[in-house]
This record gives C-alpha cells, sequence and structure tokens, in this order.
C-alpha cells in the first residue's frame, strides 16, 4: 500500500468584488487570494482489490455530502488517466466549515495532486488545474496555493508579491454562512467595490495603511444580514487597533493581519471563549 502525508492549507480574500452575473447564474468575481497556515491533514493510501474509494472526515459537523468534492476530484482524474486503483483519504478537519476559508476546495485539490503523486501521472499543475476548475471554483488556486489575482469565476490566475511577513488572526462566529444563500442575498443589494489593484500595489511595498483602506468584500454587507455577529467580530476586532480587519469568502470568519504576532496572540485570547479563533501566518 502506498500512502502520502499533505497538508490542506486555507485562504483569505483581501479583496472580493463581484464584476457581474452570467446567464448560467454564475458570478464572475476579482479577487485577491492567499493562502494562511491554517490547514487539514490527508492521508491517502491506495487501496488494494477495493471496489470504491474511501473518504473519512473526522468532523461529524460536515454532513454527508460537503466533502465528496475530494472523491469528485479522484473520479474525474480517472475519466481522463483511465487507471483503476481505488483509495482511502482520512481528512482531519481544523479548518472551520462554512467560513470562507476554503476547506473543501483545499482538500479537493490536495486529492488531485496527491492520486497524480502517487500513480506518477505526469499531470501538470496546470492540467489539474483544467481538471479542478470543472469541480470548484477555487480548486485552481488551491493546487497552486500561492497568493494570486483570481479572476472570472476565480479560476483565471495571476501571481502577486507579498513584501511584508503577515500573520492572520481567523475570528468564527458559531453561525456559518451558506455561500449559495450570500450569493442570493448579494443579488438583492448594492454591493461594495474595492481597489484591486491598490491592495496588489500595497502587498508589494508593504504599504499597510494602503493595503487597510483598499481591502474590501462584496460579500460582506449580504453575509452580515445573515448572520449579524459577522459585523460585531469586525467592531471587536477594530476596538482593539487591528486596522486590516474584514470577512473572508461568503463568510463567516472574519480576519485581521498583521506583522505583529505577539500583538495577535494577546487578542486572540480575548475572544477566545467566545468565538472559534486561529492564529496562523499568511503563506508566500
Amino acid at each position: 500500500m502506498k500512502s502520502l502525508h499533505i497538508r490542506s492549507y486555507a485562504k483569505i480574500n483581501l479583496c472580493l468584488n463581484i464584476t457581474g452575473k452570467r446567464a448560467d447564474g454564475y458570478h464572475e468575481l476579482d479577487m485577491i487570494m492567499v493562502p494562511i497556515s491554517l490547514h487539514d491533514s490527508l492521508v491517502v493510501d491506495t487501496l488494494e482489490k477495493s471496489p470504491d474509494n474511501f473518504v473519512t472526515v473526522d468532523d461529524f459537523s460536515i454532513g454527508t455530502f460537503s466533502y465528496n468534492l475530494a472523491t469528485f476530484s479522484i473520479d474525474k482524474l480517472r475519466s481522463i488517466y483511465h487507471f483503476n486503483e481505488k483509495f482511502r483519504i482520512l481528512i482531519h478537519k481544523v479548518i472551520p466549515i462554512q467560513a470562507g476559508l476554503g476547506g473543501g476546495s483545499s482538500n479537493a485539490a490536495c486529492s488531485l495532486k496527491a492520486v497524480n503523486d502517487l500513480l506518477k501521472l505526469g499531470a501538470t499543475d496546470e492540467e489539474l488545474m483544467e481538471i479542478g476548475k470543472t469541480l470548484g471554483c477555487d480548486i485552481p488556486f488551491f493546487v497552486k496555493c500561492k497568493p494570486a489575482r483570481c479572476k472570472g469565476l476565480g479560476e483565471i490566475l495571476e501571481p502577486i508579491e507579498i513584501k511584508n511577513n503577515y500573520y492572520v488572526l481567523i475570528v468564527k462566529p458559531e453561525a456559518g454562512c451558506s455561500t449559495k444563500e450570500v450569493y442570493a442575498m448579494a443579488d438583492s443589494m448594492d454591493l461594495t467595490i474595492c481597489n484591486v489593484d491598490n491592495v496588489i500595489k500595497a502587498l508589494k511595498e508593504g504599504d499597510d495603511d494602503l493595503l487597510a483602506a483598499s481591502i474590501g468584500n462584496s460579500l460582506q454587507a449580504p453575509a452580515i444580514k445573515l448572520v449579524p455577529q459577522i459585523q460585531t467580530i469586525i467592531d471587536e476586532l477594530r476596538d482593539c487597533g487591528l486596522k486590516i480587519v474584514q470577512m473572508t469568502g461568503s463568510g463567516s470568519a472574519a480576519f485581521a493581519l498583521s506583522t505583529d504576532k505577539k500583538l495577535l496572540k494577546n487578542i486572540l485570547k480575548k475572544f477566545d471563549n467566545k468565538y472559534q479563533v486561529e492564529l496562523a501566518r499568511v503563506l508566500k
């Protein structure tokens, strides 16, 4: 039996602009996404004489279907490369669900990469990204897992530079956000748009004031209508003196960025008894 252990990283959105809605109902996006060190752990094994793949997740709150993306990824790869092997994937969950941190998409991308490596299929990252985008819009980002501007449905990637070494405090209320419900709410509202070019400039030059003034998330106001506690968390983070603060993805997690790890560790203690909190660093 061959086995592979993989870290499946989370992401945060420093920008998320909805720029339009397509005829098929999907939304056109312009985003800045960066991976962070918070991660799930995957163990991927080949199975001898097994009739099927098996995906096991150690978080029973997820439900039956949330992590079938890992299974779908293997099946999609099999349809292209015509291998017979079956796999067992054990997922140790740390990334909060319904938080906007991309855990399911990250698990799917890591499953693609693991099977590619175990079977020596020879697929390039670009080929895995093409496969991944048929399963989920964030999956191509997690194949590369590098800071990027993401356009289209999220599958068109342009690498970006980050000068500073940032730490990130993640704070999630008990309630999660349904991506479908947040986008439906967004369709009924006037949405804010942030300056993506200024965010890229601020990250490249290490200008925290410009970064704080330029970040934004079109889905933040719609998500707050569904989970008002998101606004409470954002206000509390700002009251602690943090200025680079917003919600990630479709929520419900908010984050604060700082180069001062000690400061974030001290602030974490204030939130630890009320919310789900994690301290991580931005990966370059």
